[in-house]
């Protein structure tokens, strides 16, 4: 234990929940950032990331994180048709992503970026506590990528205009449960769909570890062993019957610093995701902003506010609203925070400093290539991916098809340039 990080780390969530009540201009945004703070907790806890769906399985053979995505994705699914069934889906700001080109190409994008970065959008704000030189140099260039796609998303036909829709959803997208008519009959079937992508994707999975075991190139995830001897170690202590204190550093251990499983983490984020749903009727996006930020980034270096909208064909107002006044951008800064306060609650904070300058070079061409690719697809892994299967679009499923390409294209050529 670090006493003194532990300190700092309760201090903080304390100064958080009370700054963040005190000082946010609406309770909106004071809940986003609740929303922020535990998305990053749960994520760093539980070793929870979207982009190691691709990394872990091609560098080390598990695809244990993958099948946990696709249980997260199911039960997502489920509760968003529930919200549904009995309700205008017009009233929730569903994401029914076109299915075109821009879906494919921003998918291998995406893919092929999160491999040189080790991250996604998300993961960027946990990595600026844990590893701050390679989340900065990605999150600049991501920004970058996004900043600058932002006209082509708005006007590239292959980008906005989708290949094929549904009834409710005509020229956006298509919206699976009108696949199968209307009223209960169709969710049943929109959610019989999504298990069986899930069902397909988690068999293709367990095929291929089993052909990295048989092959002698089975690795194992450090994260993932970490996580396993935890839980091996808990059923040990329940075992042994040790008698139970409230005040001791075995249960400062069990309640802050033991990892959580993959499938803790993915229980407490569907439960986020659920309240995000019911609190704002949209779902959770997290890229559009560092677009924003690179806006405000040339403004604060001269560029007038007129010219930087004008590019970027936005409003001004998009670059004129102050950061905190932003919803995703408060809800992004509270996943940074919610990361900071579990790695000090762990008293594991530490920095890392000793990187190349390639490999600061590769960071922002993954950052770049993530950027674009969101503008391309419309999102990131959960403006495209996590969102959209949760809201029972096709595109999602698309999207995870090319994402998985573009993260195996990417290993191939991260390999050759080591």
């Amino acid at each position: 234990m670090n006493k003194t990080q532990n300190m700092t780390g309760a201090l903080l969530a304390l100064s958080a929940l009370l700054l963040g009540g005190l000082m946010l201009k609406t309770d909106m945004l004071f809940l986003r950032l609740l929303f922020g703070i535990g998305l990053g907790y749960v994520l760093t806890r539980s070793f929870l990331g979207f982009a190691g769906s691709v990394n872990r399985a091609y560098n080390g053979g598990s695809t244990k994180l993958m099948q946990v995505l696709m249980f997260m994705f199911v039960i997502t699914a489920v509760i968003n048709a529930g919200f549904l069934l009995n309700s205008d889906p017009a009233a929730y700001d569903l994401w029914i992503n076109p299915i075109n080109l821009g879906l494919i190409v921003g998918g291998v994008m995406f893919g092929f970026g999160m491999t040189f970065s080790s991250c996604c959008a998300s993961g960027v704000m946990t990595d600026l506590v844990t590893d701050l030189p390679r989340a900065g140099v990605t999150l600049i260039f991501f920004g970058m990528g996004v900043y600058l796609g932002f006209p082509l998303q708005s006007s590239l036909p292959w980008v906005t205009d989708t290949l094929v829709s549904s009834s409710s959803y005509a020229d956006k997208g298509v919206f699976m449960p009108d696949l199968f008519g209307s009223g209960l009959v169709s969710y049943i079937g929109a959610i019989a769909l999504t298990v069986l992508f899930a069902a397909i994707v988690i068999y293709l999975s367990k095929k291929y570890e089993n052909k990295r075991h048989q092959a002698g190139t089975f690795y194992g995830i450090d994260s993932e062993i970490e996580q396993h001897n935890a839980v091996k170690a808990k059923a040990a202590e329940n075992d042994s019957k040790k008698q139970f204190k409230l005040l001791s550093s075995e249960t400062y251990q069990a309640l802050f610093v033991t990892p959580w499983s993959m499938k803790t983490g993915a229980l407490m984020i569907i439960v986020i995701f659920t309240l995000m749903l019911a609190a704002t009727q949209t779902g959770w996006g997290a890229s559009t902003p560092f677009g924003i930020w690179f806006g405000q980034g040339m403004m604060a270096f001269g560029v007038s506010a007129d010219s930087v909208a004008a590019f970027a064909e936005r409003p001004v107002g998009m670059f004129a609203t102050p950061f905190f006044e932003h919803p995703i951008s408060v809800q992004n800064f509270g996943i940074a925070l919610g990361t900071l306060i579990c790695v000090l609650l762990t008293g594991q904070l530490s920095f890392k400093f000793n990187y190349s300058t390639k490999q600061l070079a590769l960071f922002a061409m993954g950052g770049l290539f993530m950027g674009f690719g969101t503008r391309f697809a419309n999102g990131c892994n959960v403006g495209s991916l996590y969102t959209p299967i949760a809201n029972l679009s096709l595109s999602g499923w698309i999207f995870l098809v090319f994402l998985v390409a573009g993260g195996v294209l990417g290993n191939r050529v991260a390999a050759k340039t080591a």
